[in-house]
């Protein structure tokens, strides 16, 4: 009986548990906060689209989330609870999270209201190393993003449709770097549109 009981608690932990943050975007342990700002470039001026503000668990999860339009209006919530994730929308129901594994690096995450309709799921796959491999919708727009790795830097984003179908090709270049070796500056340039994105990222490292 003790021996089912520790297997099917091992299966439970597994289930809820998730990819670790630092490791899937490449960032070095002891990260403790974190700021991110999405900027859209047009004729080399640059106008902020949204402003991330991150807090890490002791093991590199994200543990709370708040992410901002340009006037400071909170456009996403998140809180990271022991057996799923919270995500609050203004002026939309509360969504919760839930992480289950499958077999061969792979994770399925999905989102419920708290009548239990499913408002979005995706299946992320992810390299040896922790870093996603490609992420394929599975609710709304069926789209799969595949990440591409250059020198142990994310260099390229394909995006294509559930009809292997070329929806986009993102170009993603890391500008500055700090000495952890975390990137602070990074363009993102599409292939077809041509539009670009500059993220900047100010990390907090753990003192000790």
């Amino acid at each position: 009986m003790r021996v089912l009981f520790f297997f099917i608690l091992a299966l439970t932990l597994q289930s809820c548990a998730t990819k670790k943050y630092i490791k899937t975007q490449l960032l070095p342990e002891g990260l403790q906060s974190a700021t991110e700002e999405t900027y859209k470039v047009v004729d080399n001026q640059q106008q902020l689209l949204q402003k991330k503000e991150m807090t890490f668990t002791a093991n590199g999860r994200i543990k709370h989330s708040k992410t901002m339009d340009i006037n400071g209006n909170v456009l996403q919530e998140t809180k990271k609870k022991l057996w799923f994730i919270v995500e609050l929308y203004p002026g939309k129901e509360t969504y919760y999270c839930k992480t289950r594994w499958k077999p061969g690096q792979r994770e399925r995450i999905s989102c419920y209201t708290r009548k239990q309709y499913k408002e979005n799921e995706s299946i992320y796959h992810y390299n040896t190393d922790g870093t996603i491999n490609k992420i394929a919708d599975n609710f709304t727009t069926f789209y799969t993003r595949y990440f591409y790795y250059t020198n142990n830097e994310l260099s390229r984003i394909v995006v294509k449709d559930k009809n292997n179908q070329l929806i986009d090709e993102i170009l993603v270049r890391c500008e500055t770097k700090d000495e952890k070796g975390t990137c602070l500056k990074q363009t993102r340039i599409s292939v077809i549109t041509k539009n670009k994105e500059e993220i900047r990222f100010s990390p907090n490292y753990d003192r000790k």
